[in-house]
């Protein structure tokens, strides 16, 4: 539940806005700025300790399954996944796993919103055989694969 008070009710008795952050979050509107949202430290840690604890469950599940059942069943979410090849999809998957994990132990979702854009864009790039084919094709003046980096 989030209680909306305004800045000033904050400024005139920040004992009260802080007795309704006891009992859920609270938001506060400025008219100068972003609305501020005031929740309790231990709500957020236990929040974060969740996302962690689903983000290690879910690399563990993609992780003992076939790639193909793994792929399959991010499909109702992300059904551009369909058009990737099979080895992509594996890619994907493994991908996705791990930048949910990251993003769950940092508190930070940009980093699985970034690689689903990314993913996202690749299968946009599959779905069009002509788009794929000029990316994937030679080029005029193409010297030919790029050998692997040696030690010196």
């Amino acid at each position: 539940m989030t209680t909306e008070v305004q800045w000033s009710q904050l400024q005139r008795d920040p004992k009260s806005v802080a007795a309704l952050a006891d009992e859920g979050d609270v938001r506060v509107r400025r008219r100068d700025g972003a609305d501020l949202l005031l929740t309790r430290e231990d709500r957020v840690l236990s929040a974060s300790e969740g996302s962690v604890a689903a983000a290690r469950a879910l690399r563990n599940v993609l992780a003992h399954l076939p790639h193909d059942v793994a792929a399959n069943a991010l499909l109702d979410e992300f059904p551009w996944v369909d058009v990737l090849p099979d080895d992509e999809k594996a890619e994907f998957v493994a991908d996705f796993a791990r930048a949910f994990q990251a993003s769950a132990e940092l508190g930070e979702w940009s980093v699985l919103a970034q690689t689903v854009r990314e993913w996202r864009s690749t299968a946009a790039i599959h779905a069009d055989p002509v788009l794929a084919a000029q990316l994937t094709g030679p080029v005029d003046g193409d010297f030919g694969p790029v050998p692997a980096p040696t030690e010196s």
